[in-house]
């Protein structure tokens, strides 16, 4: 069994590519990154889980996931605007994991992260419904997505306390992706 487990694992490290080495990124590539993912993480925090520019491109993203998952079923319909939302940039990352280029994984990884806040954001307005709200099909009928899932699952009493976490997750993971880089660019030095 654990030699069947090795060589499944084998598998995934030889199709995943990780045996190879990274793309090399040039020291001055890496800095220039640097300084814009720290420029942009003190823009987010001082928006105070405010609407962040980069916000208007994953509520386009989102509003096309509903779309999308819409044609199987209602159900995922409703949550396929944050599933496409976080799945378009994990699925970028992956790629370019694959392709073993460092700046283009972790401006994605970045980017995924940073939609956990956007839709941290969403999350803690599902008692008070204050966000404006934004539909691609009859506007007479516009619904708050996550008023409507933690309704169903009985967590509308914590949605502040699901958003915190999920904002939590969004900072760290924001914050790793962007040690990544600079760990690569110490090494570098």
């Amino acid at each position: 069994m654990h030699e069947f487990l090795h060589s499944i694992l084998d598998s995934i490290v030889e199709w995943s590519g990780a045996r190879e080495d990274w793309r090399p990124v040039s020291r001055w590539a890496l800095l220039a990154w640097l300084v814009f993912y720290v420029l942009f993480l003190i823009y987010a925090f001082s928006a105070h889980g405010g609407y962040l520019f980069i916000d208007s491109a994953n509520l386009v993203v989102h509003e096309g996931g509903h779309m999308l998952f819409g044609w199987f079923g209602s159900t995922l319909g409703l949550w396929g605007g944050t599933i496409l939302q976080w799945l378009v940039p994990l699925l970028l990352a992956a790629y370019f994991f694959r392709e073993r280029q460092p700046a283009a994984f972790a401006f994605c990884m970045f980017f995924f992260f940073e939609n956990w806040l956007y839709t941290a954001t969403y999350m803690a307005d599902a008692r008070a419904m204050a966000l404006p709200l934004v539909t691609t099909g009859d506007s007479d009928y516009i619904e708050h997505d996550w008023n409507t899932i933690f309704s169903s699952l009985g967590w509308l009493p914590y949605d502040t306390r699901i958003a915190a976490v999920v904002r939590l997750i969004g900072w760290c993971g924001m914050l790793a992706s962007t040690a990544q880089l600079a760990a690569r660019l110490r090494t570098k030095m």
